[in-house]
């Protein structure tokens, strides 16, 4: 009996553990890539020369 209500638990759950899954993926791709230089941003001056 607790068995088949953890296998149906189990079986709702898949989905929406697959979709979470699919969205950790897509977070971890996206923070991988460098992103595009805005045309809003500042120039910081990493070194002052006098």
């Amino acid at each position: 009996m607790t068995a088949d209500a953890a296998i149906f638990v189990s079986k709702r759950l898949q989905r929406p553990a697959f979709a979470i899954l699919c969205l950790i993926a897509a977070q971890f791709v996206l923070a991988s890539c460098e992103p595009e230089p805005s045309p809003m941003a500042a120039r910081v001056a990493l070194s002052h020369r006098y």
